[in-house]
């Protein structure tokens, strides 16, 4: 139904053909009234007639022209801007076409653009409906022809194909609007699925871990994550050629192009680094470039080895109260056994059995620790207070010389870290460098501080430090230099340490001392006072 509300919702095509389509009915009735006017119109069409098609064209004129107000400033909805246009040339061309002599005069054929026009911009069943109002005024027309001007009856078959044919062309370019205007739907859902795609596509991009580079069919880089910027040390814009920017890799992409070797193939980077590379090509013959996948080494291997040590920690939970249930007997046993008295030899043995087990003892709760990593409960404490009452504990049950472990820490050094965790680090850190140490009046250091706005506790030893060769391998479970450890106390303090969203690493000694070892623990979040450096000495 129609209304006299504006409607927004009509696309702004639709207003722009309904535009173009006046404009065409003014070119349509500047050329009538130039013909009533520049020709005799009472010789072309009669005394009346001629007179009827003058006033016609002239009224015509005036509705065109004024039908461009309501249009330009959209005061009528669409449709009944439409049907007022539509209408008006009904109206006016089957006048015309009555004053120039009917069916035989041609005119009312100018009604099959109004059709066509009315069927492309229209919506629904009105199509019909102009076909039908321009059907009727043609009979109609026609009916008084015959009647009133004698006009021949054996017309009205000329009269009924030239309403076949108003309805035939608006039915026709209806359908073929339709099927435009879904076409152009259908685009405007596929470019919107293919903008969210490539989106998609640049998100997945820019946070996978594997480096990705993508090469058109001229070895041009036409797009490169951070992921592969990092594994290749590089920032190479867009468009630069692949053999300039990466030589290394674009003779393993030319040897995959010539089939020389497989998809997968490892390549070693600068630093160290090892990628595994994955070609795959955008085409089967490769004519339209290919995508370059660099996966890096480190992250497989470290991934190996998280299978491996939860495959191990799930092993030590089971076996830890089977070794250490004979255990406790065998140590109960020799106990019993010392008390007895005995020749020296034996008690050597004795004394040699009661340290194994003890040993062994001590394996089983490191090798425990491993399934505590999850199980973390942070606190917030203060590094000053918490760190004197440690230092105690630890110079008593060490029978650690005073002065031999020195605290310089800043007070009020607030952090979050689970208590019994951070006493396990601490003493682990405390025992490796009093083992490596010379004993001395200062000879371990504890030292808190900030850096880059984030508390550090540093625990700095005199001994011979650590080599290069073995700092790689430093935190790697089983890994240890002394004949006694068992490999596992620098890998579990690292482990507790990321758990409580802090980490541990190795630092050249800084400072005063000039050797030795320094490990240090960077945590997480802190708060830091004002108040001066208290230093301890135990």
């Amino acid at each position: 139904m129609l209304s006299a509300r504006p409607d927004d919702s009509i696309p702004a095509d639709f207003w722009r053909s309904i535009n173009y389509f006046n404009l065409y009915r003014l070119a349509l009735v500047c050329f009538i009234v130039f013909i009533a006017l520049a020709f005799d119109a009472e010789r072309l069409f009669g005394q009346v007639k001629g007179q009827l098609f003058l006033v016609t064209g002239l009224l015509y004129a005036a509705v065109v022209i004024l039908s461009f107000v309501p249009l330009r400033l959209r005061w009528l909805q669409f449709s009944w801007q439409l049907a007022g246009q539509v209408c008006s040339d009904i109206v006016a061309l089957t006048v015309l076409a009555h004053a120039s002599g009917g069916i035989q005069s041609s005119v009312g054929l100018l009604l099959m653009v109004s059709m066509a026009v009315a069927g492309i911009i229209s919506r629904g069943k009105m199509t019909l409906f102009f076909a039908a109002l321009a059907s009727i005024a043609a009979l109609l027309e026609h009916s008084y022809s015959v009647l009133y001007d004698d006009a021949p009856v054996t017309q009205y078959v000329q009269v009924g194909l030239l309403c076949v044919s108003y309805f035939a062309v608006a039915g026709l370019a209806h359908k073929l609007a339709q099927y435009a205007l879904d076409n152009q739907k259908l685009a405007q859902r596929r470019g919107r699925d293919l903008i969210g795609m490539a989106e998609a596509n640049r998100l997945v991009m820019r946070d996978m871990q594997d480096g990705v580079l993508v090469v058109d069919e001229h070895d041009r880089i036409v797009q490169m994550n951070p992921s592969a910027s990092r594994l290749l040390r590089s920032t190479e814009a867009s468009d630069s050629h692949l053999a300039d920017s990466f030589p290394l890799l674009y003779e393993q992409y030319l040897l995959w192009k010539n089939n020389a070797i497989n998809a997968r193939t490892t390549l070693q980077l600068d630093g160290g680094l090892q990628a595994r590379l994955r070609f795959i090509g955008v085409e089967r013959d490769m004519s339209q470039g290919a995508v370059i996948f660099l996966e890096d080494m480190q992250h497989v291997q470290a991934e190996a080895q998280q299978i491996k040590l939860a495959a191990l920690g799930r092993l030590t939970a089971n076996l830890a109260h089977e070794v250490r249930n004979p255990l406790s007997a065998i140590s109960y046993a020799t106990e019993l056994l010392q008390e007895e008295p005995g020749d020296a030899r034996q008690t050597r043995l004795l004394q040699l059995i009661r340290d194994n087990t003890q040993r062994i003892n001590r394996i089983v709760q490191d090798v425990m620790q491993l399934n505590r990593r999850d199980r973390a409960q942070p606190e917030s404490f203060d590094l000053s207070l918490q760190l004197p009452v440690m230092v105690d504990e630890f110079n008593q049950a060490e029978r650690v010389e005073p002065g031999v472990l020195v605290l310089r820490a800043e007070q009020e050094c607030i952090v979050s870290f689970d208590r019994g965790h951070f006493r396990q680090v601490l003493w682990n850190l405390c025992r490796n460098g009093l083992h490596f140490g010379q004993h001395l009046p200062g000879s371990l250091v504890l030292l808190t501080g900030i850096e880059r706005g984030r508390v550090i506790l540093e625990v700095q030893d005199d001994g011979p430090g650590i080599s290069a060769e073995h700092r790689a391998k430093l935190f790697e479970p089983f890994f240890t230099t002394a004949e006694q450890g068992t490999g596992l106390g620098l890998y579990i303090a690292r482990e507790l340490c990321e758990a409580n969203g802090a980490w541990l690493e190795y630092h050249e000694p800084a400072g005063e001392r000039k050797s030795g070892a320094c490990f240090r623990i960077t945590f997480g979040e802190r708060r830091l006072g004002k108040r001066p450096v208290h230093e301890y000495g135990g």
